[in-house]
């Protein structure tokens, strides 16, 4: 059978890449092969990048609210094809069908609040700062920015970016993860039928070769990045360097908190949403969850019961409520976490390992897995697994809750469970993660937020979305002016 190789998308045309090298793209419910990633070159990436500095100054001449209708129409098609957006996404990374509608819903209004920028953009003034003299700030597009997506979120990741950055005026090129290539191309087919100008908007395949290409050009003005923070890292240094601006949202291990008044009939589905949606694979997920005092066991056994009634299966299924893992290497990773977690002590109450879904032999599949007697400098206490496991940890008190939070290097996500107002305040002052949940098991930002993160979890100033996108993308040049 012939597999596609997927194609990049330059100055407004499907480009096939020269490129040797490709990377075999997998459904992972299957290890089925159902297409092939080109490695593309330093030369096709120049291209692409060319294409949008040749485009930037027409489109930032282009008028914001003609810039926005194009937006608009973007939009409305992505409304129109929907489902099949949403079974592309599941097809190629596994997720179940409703959390790949989950993700385009909240990629559709990223489109949408990205079509306010009229009001987001305006610069401010302010008249007779001294006699007879106006100052005013205009903010102004840079031009040509670009984003590294990660595999796990690939429909909606890169529009916490582009939307923002070419509503703003300046032009963009998406490189999505060689391992989840069809949500990209699929949107791009969609995004060249409504006629978005040549060159705005650009797509490049590819690996290392490519993200070099991008970083060292002098012609890109700024990166957003997401995944893993070893390797955010290595590109947020390399980005400084060229002098180029950067966000980074890197790895997390978001620890939930549940105090003992906390209400568990509706804390434990919340716990089960955040440890088990996605099958662990988003950054917003339960990494830990800390047992505050006598909640220890009544919410051991009732979360046990509820991860027992989990149903895996393939994501294409109705009804199905985690897939597979999104590659064979992410199954074996986490594999090898439930197996470190054994050897250094804790237990296991919830075994996923060998799970068999009927149908489904070769899929990645790991079911519900949960851990007690769980200590805080154990592996799986301290790094992100990245896949379907809760360990357990009993702790005394809030105090000793919140240290063992702050022991860890990440600061992306944290929750707490509580009925008590106070505590809740006092978590929220306290903690030191981006993302602060109140009785909210997955603490996802609304699209007219930023996506927050701090410590080794986010490097940069801005975050991505709403106003904080606008901001990285423009440049406040402050004008000062008498009239004689």
């Amino acid at each position: 059978m012939t597999v596609e190789v997927v194609k990049n998308y330059i100055n407004g045309k499907w480009v096939e890449s020269k490129a040797k090298e490709t990377r075999d793209v997998f459904n992972p419910a299957t290890g089925e092969l159902i297409a092939k990633t080109p490695m593309s070159t330093k030369e096709e990436t120049l291209e692409a990048i060319a294409a949008g500095k040749a485009a930037f100054d027409r489109w930032r001449a282009t008028p914001v609210f003609t810039r926005v209708r194009h937006l608009n129409r973007i939009r409305d098609a992505f409304e129109e094809n929907f489902e099949d957006l949403s079974k592309i996404l599941t097809l190629e990374q596994g997720k179940a069908i409703d959390e790949s509608r989950g993700e385009y819903r909240r990629t559709i209004e990223n489109l949408e609040v990205a079509t306010s920028i009229p009001s987001l953009q305006m610069g401010y003034n302010t008249e007779d700062i001294a006699a007879g003299i106006d100052e005013m700030v205009i903010k102004q597009p840079i031009g040509v920015f670009f984003c590294v997506a990660p595999f796990n979120f690939p429909g909606m990741v890169p529009t916490w970016f582009w939307p923002f950055a070419i509503g703003v005026g300046n032009t963009y090129i998406v490189k999505p993860s060689e391992q989840v290539p069809l949500s990209q191309v699929k949107q791009f087919e969609i995004i060249h039928e409504i006629g978005l100008p040549r060159g705005v908007l650009n797509m490049v395949h590819g690996g290392p070769e490519a993200v070099n290409a991008l970083l060292e050009s002098p012609d890109t003005i700024g990166m957003s990045f997401v995944g893993s923070s070893p390797i955010g890292k290595l590109l947020y240094k390399k980005a400084g360097e060229q002098g180029k601006r950067a966000q980074v949202q890197g790895g997390a291990k978001n620890f939930l908190t549940v105090m003992p008044d906390a209400d568990l009939e509706r804390t434990v589905p919340a716990l089960i949403t955040s440890f088990y949606g996605c099958a662990g694979q988003r950054c917003l997920a339960g990494g830990v969850l800390l047992a505050v005092g006598d909640i220890y066991e009544p919410l051991k056994k009732a979360v046990v019961e509820a991860a027992k009634k989990y149903s895996v299966g393939s994501g294409l299924e109705e009804g199905v409520q985690m897939g597979p893992l999104a590659s064979k290497k992410g199954m074996e990773i986490v594999l090898g976490y439930i197996e470190k977690g054994l050897k250094e002590g804790a237990e296991l109450l919830l075994d996923g390992r060998g799970v068999e879904v009927p149908g489904y032999p070769g899929g990645y599949f790991v079911g519900p897995t949960i851990f007690d007697k769980v200590s805080p400098e154990m592996t799986i206490a301290r790094e992100e697994i990245f896949g379907p496991v809760i360990p357990i940890i009993q702790v005394k008190n809030l105090d000793e809750a919140i240290d063992i939070i702050h022991a860890n290097p990440y600061g992306n996500a944290s929750s707490v469970f509580t009925s008590s107002g106070k505590i809740a305040r006092e978590y929220q002052y306290r903690v030191k993660a981006g993302n602060i949940g109140i009785n909210i098991g997955v603490v996802a930002p609304m699209a007219t937020f930023p996506f927050s993160g701090m410590n080794d979890s986010f490097l940069g100033d801005l975050h991505g979305q709403g106003q904080d996108a606008v901001d990285f993308f423009t440049e406040n040049k402050v004008v000062i002016t008498r009239w004689f």
